[in-house]
C-alpha cells in the first residue's frame, strides 16, 4: 500500500521507536567500522609496499597498489555474498556480529604482515570479513523502520562509512608522520570494533520480518516431508534462497537491471576513489606544500562532505523519490569526476572540488541500502541484496588494476581516473527500469 499520502503532525523522528534506533545505531556503527578498515589500506597502501617491495620495483608501486585494492574488493564481494545467504538463514544479528569479530581482528593481523604477498592475503580476508557486513545493516533497518522513514533510516545507516572513512583519515593525520611502520600503527586500530559486538549481543533485536520468514520455512519443508503439496508460495519458501533469485521473472528482471546499476557504481568509484588522496598530495607536493598532510586533508573532506550526500539521499529520496534522486546523483557523479581530474586547480580549490566531488559520488552509495531492500521479498532480501551489492565487485575489482596499469601507461593519474569514472553512464541509463517503491511496504513476495 503506497503511504506517500498520509499526513501526520508528528515529526518522522518521534514516530520510531527506541528498538528501531538501536537497530539504526547497530547498523550504522558496523558500517562505520567497515569504512575505517577500508579506508585504512586506501591511505596507506603505498606506503606500506614502499616498505614492502624491494626498491627495484618503486616505479610500478601504482601498479601494485591497484592490484592490492582489486584483491580487497574481490575478498568483498565473495564475502558479501556469502554474508547474505547467512543473514537470511541464521539471523541479521547474529550475521553481523560474526563480520563485525572477523574484520577486527583480522585487520589488526595485517598490521604483521612481512612482505607485499602477506599483506594481500591478509587484506583478501578482511574483505571477506567486511563484505558480510552491509547485508545485515541494511536489511535490519529496512525492516524495522516504517515505510515513511525507511529513506531517511537508509541513508543515515550509509553514512557510516563516510564517517569510519573520516576517522582513518584523521588519525592517519596523528601517526602517518611516525616513520616506515605508521601504516601497522593504523592497520592495529583497527581491533577496537571487536567490542561493538558485546553491545549489539544484548541491545540489538532480530528483525521480526525475519523470524516471520523463518518460522514459514521451517513450517514449508515440514508440509514437503509431510508429503503435502505445496502451494507456489510455500514451494519457494523450500527453495536455496541463491537459486530463488533466478526462479521467478520479476525478481530476475529487477536484479538484473540493480546489478548493473551496483556495477556501474563500483567500478567507477573503486577504479577512481583510491587515487584522489595521492592525486591532491601530487598537487600539492609540485606547489612546495607537504604532500602527506594533504593526502590526509584531501580524505578527510572527501568523507566528511561525503557524509552528508548520505544522509541527503535518503531525505531527498524519501521526498522525491528513489528513481529521479538516483538518476541525478548518477548525472552529477559523471560530470564531477571529469571535473576534478581534468581541470586545472590549485591544491586549496582542488579541496573544495574534492568535496562537491565526495557529496555525489560517496552519496550515491546509498541508493542500494535504501532502495534494494524494497525490491525482493522477506524470505530471499539478504541474499538478493548481498548478491545484487557485491556480485559486481568480483568484476569491478578490475577497476583499480586498470586504472593503476593506465597511470603508469599515461604517465599521470587526471586523464586515466576520467576514463574509469565514466563508467557512471551505465547506471544513468539503467536507473529508469527500476519500479518507483517510495512509501511501499516491504514486498512478501514479487
Amino acid at each position: 500500500m503506497d503511504q506517500t499520502s498520509v499526513i501526520t503532525a508528528t515529526p518522522w523522528y518521534r514516530s520510531l521507536e527506541s528498538t528501531q534506533w538501536r537497530a539504526l545505531v547497530a547498523a550504522n556503527l558496523g558500517w562505520l567500522f567497515d569504512g575505517y578498515e577500508n579506508y585504512a589500506l586506501i591511505l596507506t597502501a603505498g606506503l606500506a609496499l614502499h616498505q614492502l617491495l624491494d626498491v627495484s620495483q618503486a616505479s610500478l608501486i601504482p601498479a601494485y597498489v591497484g592490484g592490492l585494492i582489486a584483491i580487497n574488493v574481490f575478498g568483498w564481494g565473495l564475502g558479501g555474498m556469502l554474508g547474505g545467504v547467512l543473514a537470511d538463514y541464521i539471523g541479521r544479528r547474529r550475521t553481523m556480529m560474526l563480520a563485525i569479530l572477523a574484520y577486527s581482528l583480522l585487520t589488526a593481523l595485517s598490521a604483521f604482515a612481512w612482505n607485499w604477498q602477506s599483506l594481500a592475503v591478509m587484506r583478501f580476508f578482511v574483505g571477506l570479513a567486511i563484505g558480510s557486513e552491509w547485508v545485515t545493516g541494511a536489511s535490519m533497518v529496512a525492516e524495522l523502520w516504517p515505510p515513511h522513514a525507511r529513506g531517511k533510516g537508509g541513508g543515515i545507516m550509509h553514512c557510516g562509512i563516510g564517517i569510519g572513512s573520516f576517522l582513518a583519515a584523521l588519525v592517519w593525520l596523528g601517526v602517518g608522520t611516525l616513520g616506515p611502520d605508521a601504516w601497522r600503527y593504523l592497520y592495529l586500530t583497527g581491533v577496537l570494533p571487536a567490542l561493538l559486538t558485546l553491545w549489539i549481543r544484548r541491545g540489538v533485536p532480530e528483525s521480526p520480518l525475519w523470524e516471520r520468514a523463518r518460522e514459514q520455512r521451517r513450517a514449508a519443508r515440514q508440509q514437503r516431508r509431510s508429503g503435502m503439496v505445496l502451494a507456489k508460495e510455500e514451494s519457494a519458501l523450500t527453495r536455496f534462497t541463491v537459486v530463488d533469485l533466478f526462479a521467478e521473472p520479476g525478481v530476475r528482471r529487477r536484479l538484473i537491471v540493480s546489478l548493473l546499476m551496483v556495477l556501474s557504481t563500483v567500478v567507477a568509484w573503486w577504479g577512481v576513489s583510491s587515487w584522489i588522496p595521492p592525486y591532491v598530495g601530487s598537487v600539492a607536493g609540485k606547489t612546495g606544500l607537504i604532500a602527506t598532510q594533504w593526502i590526509a586533508l584531501a580524505g578527510m573532506t572527501y568523507n566528511a562532505v561525503g557524509v552528508v550526500g548520505y544522509v541527503s539521499i535518503g531525505f531527498l529520496t524519501d521526498r522525491f523519490g528513489r528513481k529521479p534522486v538516483t538518476m541525478t546523483f548518477f548525472l552529477m557523479s559523471l560530470v564531477m569526476n571529469l571535473v576534478l581530474f581534468l581541470g586545472a586547480w590549485s591544491p586549496q580549490a582542488l579541496l573544495i572540488v574534492v568535496g562537491v566531488h565526495g557529496f555525489f559520488t560517496l552519496g550515491l552509495w546509498a541508493w542500494a541500502t535504501i532502495w534494494l531492500p524494497e525490491l525482493f521479498p522477506t524470505r530471499m532480501r539478504a541474499t538478493a541484496m548481498a548478491f545484487v551489492f557485491n556480485a559486481p565487485r568480483l568484476v569491478a575489482a578490475m577497476g583499480p588494476l586498470v586504472a593503476g596499469a593506465l597511470i603508469v601507461m599515461l604517465g599521470g593519474m587526471g586523464v586515466a581516473a576520467a576514463i574509469v569514472g565514466s563508467f557512471y553512464a551505465l547506471g544513468l541509463v539503467m536507473t529508469p527500469f527500476l519500479p518507483e517503491t517510495r512509501g511501499m511496504t516491504l514486498p512478501d513476495r514479487v
